[in-house]
């Protein structure tokens, strides 16, 4: 979690300046990116980049008019098509519609060479419309526009790295803005090497798996596919969404309802075939999510801190009864890429590793499962490759097996990507077993769309995943799934930011709500128990709620987590006491 330090100050290893930082820095992503009203993701790069591409050859962008339908391009959850008017030139251009959990991003992977010049354009008409390239091998880029009633052209250039032999070409609008539209989209530069055969589209991948369903949602999982550089999966015969991985979930299905789901694999040179159909029933309403990890329908999620800086210095077995999942905070990195270790700290009292480690037996015995933390304002655990992703899973499962830790709690704060994590965990569960326990601790602006890696990596391994908390401070202003910008601190900014994760795929009882126990605890967004515990009445039960109240209620909401059980003690464990029970008591 952001704020803390392994030790040496008094506010939660955050301090009030940096925490003014943090915040600062949220907000200025807030204005920067949209203005008054919306917010952007802040690693999103704005404005034309300068430079010039190579010797200017054809347009390298496959029905770059839309002429041809959409034939070469997909769009996230069916959000594309193509219209007669307006158009900028001949007699097509893309209309793409953002809803308030997708932003509509149409995309095309195309051909190119390694250590070269591109220069990227697009007309564009709409509010909020963006072009970028991903994939460079060096910079990805994107620039945007606020609005405008008439075309506009976009702009920006890029240089490819020394092994990329191919880019993606996108445009998006923002979520909850109205429809945006594209023509003459021109990518300039030197075209794949000569030398090679045309590239053929990738073969059709096999028939896929389904993971888990929720009354509203399926997770499907396939093999990867040689040559693909993505996929679309097709729900009833319809584009549903595309995804990079070999993982999706399709969301907004209805409940007690069979659906046939197909995919297809897409690369520079076109599209595949569909795979063979398999079917897939969503769950009845009410029915819950994630796998069975013994942990309670509604539960307290609780970090206790490996560390001294100023909060009560306890032992496991002073920790709260009320706390029904414990993360040992935190593990620490090896010089091995991905690799990780525990190291108990003396300043705890303990006069062994074993009695520390009889603490954890006895704790499971209460009922309690506890699990070790990756990461935190200072934990920098990089999983960006195949060799890192198995480092981390077995020395994950290593802990576990040596502390007796019952899972593992992903709170990495230094960028992630959802790819390789998402195969470090599979890992590691197919080590430890179905009974794992897996919980994340994003910030919230890794949560505010279903585009940012850790929400990518929530819907990825969403059969084996048990909550995620998501930490509702130390980030000024956010927009919720009405968006609107609602200000920390309130029931609104529990609520509304809650409802983006429960829309955006994850299961209620996937769902957490992360607050400080004391005003020590965080830079900032400490709320009283009691604000809590309405945000929750108004998620579960339509009650209590403040001038956001959701379209729906969610009563199978997970529960609550607390930065920490050492702040909850130093003050008088007001937070455990008062909330603890009102999860408990949740329908």
């Amino acid at each position: 979690m952001e704020h803390r330090t392994r030790r040496g100050t008094t506010d939660g290893g955050r301090g009030e300046a940096s925490g003014a930082r943090r915040t600062a820095r949220a907000r200025t992503r807030i204005t920067a990116a949209l203005g008054a009203g919306a917010v952007a993701v802040g690693a999103m790069a704005f404005g034309g980049l300068s430079g010039s591409a190579g010797a200017a050859e054809a347009n390298l962008v496959r029905n770059a008019g839309f002429e041809s339908g959409l034939n070469g391009w997909t769009c996230s959850a069916g959000s594309g098509t193509t219209v007669s008017s307006p158009v900028h030139g001949g007699t097509a251009a893309l209309k793409a519609t953002p809803t308030g959990s997708d932003h509509a991003r149409c995309a095309q992977t195309v051909t190119v060479r390694p250590d070269s010049q591109y220069e990227l354009s697009a007309w564009v008409q709409g509010s909020y419309v963006y072009l970028g390239a991903s994939g460079t091998g060096t910079t990805d880029v994107s620039t945007w526009t606020p609005g405008t009633s008439g075309w506009q052209r976009l702009n920006t250039s890029f240089t490819t790295g020394p092994h990329t032999t191919s880019v993606t070409v996108h445009t998006h609008g923002w979520y909850g803005q109205n429809a945006y539209h594209v023509d003459d989209v021109a990518l300039t530069g030197p075209g794949g090497d000569p030398g090679e055969p045309d590239p053929q589209p990738p073969a059709a991948p096999g028939a896929p798996t389904v993971g888990a369903t929720t009354s509203s949602s399926v997770t499907l999982n396939w093999n990867a596919v040689d040559g693909a550089t993505g996929y679309t999966v097709h729900r009833d015969g319809t584009r549903a969404l595309s995804v990079q991985g070999t993982s999706a979930t399709v969301t907004g299905l209805a409940a007690a309802t069979t659906y046939e789901f197909r995919v297809s694999a897409v690369n520079g040179a076109g599209e595949s075939a569909k795979s063979a159909p398999v079917t897939a029933t969503t769950d009845r309403t009410g029915d819950g999510g994630g796998p069975g990890t013994g942990v309670p329908k509604h539960a307290v999620t609780g970090y206790w801190q490996n560390f001294d800086n100023g909060a009560r210095v306890q032992k496991l077995r002073e920790v709260r009864d009320q706390y029904d999942i414990i993360a040992v905070s935190f593990a620490d990195s090896t010089a091995r890429t991905g690799e990780i270790t525990f190291n108990l700290d003396p300043a705890l009292g303990y006069s062994s590793v074993q009695e520390f480690k009889d603490d954890i037996a006895a704790r499971q015995a209460d009922g309690k499962k506890v699990i070790i933390s990756v990461g935190g304002e200072k934990g920098n655990v990089i999983v960006n490759d195949s060799a890192s992703a198995a480092r981390f899973a077995d020395s994950a499962h290593r802990l576990m097996e040596e502390y007796g830790f019952d899972g593992v709690d992903i709170d990495l704060e230094h960028g992630i990507d959802s790819t390789w994590l998402t195969q470090a965990l599979r890992s590691l569960s197919a080590k430890a077993g179905p009974s794992m326990v897996l919980t994340m601790a994003p910030q919230t602006i890794d949560m505010q769309s279903t585009s940012t890696e850790y929400f990518k990596l929530a819907l990825n391994v969403k059969d084996i995943l048990t909550v995620v908390n998501m930490q509702y401070y130390n980030s000024g202003s956010m927009l919720g799934c009405d968006n609107e910008v609602y200000s920390q601190g309130s029931v609104d900014f529990l609520t509304a930011l809650a409802c983006i994760q429960l829309e955006g795929g994850l299961d209620p009882s996937q769902v957490g709500l992360g607050t400080p126990a004391s005003t020590r605890g965080a830079g900032s967004g400490y709320v009283d128990p009691s604000v809590v515990n309405a945000a929750l009445d108004c998620l579960a039960r339509g009650t209590r709620c403040g001038s956001f109240k959701p379209a729906r209620t969610y009563p199978g909401i997970r529960g609550a987590m607390t930065w920490s059980t050492n702040w909850d003690a130093l003050n008088g464990n007001r937070w455990s006491d008062a909330v603890g029970p009102h999860v408990h008591s949740l329908p």
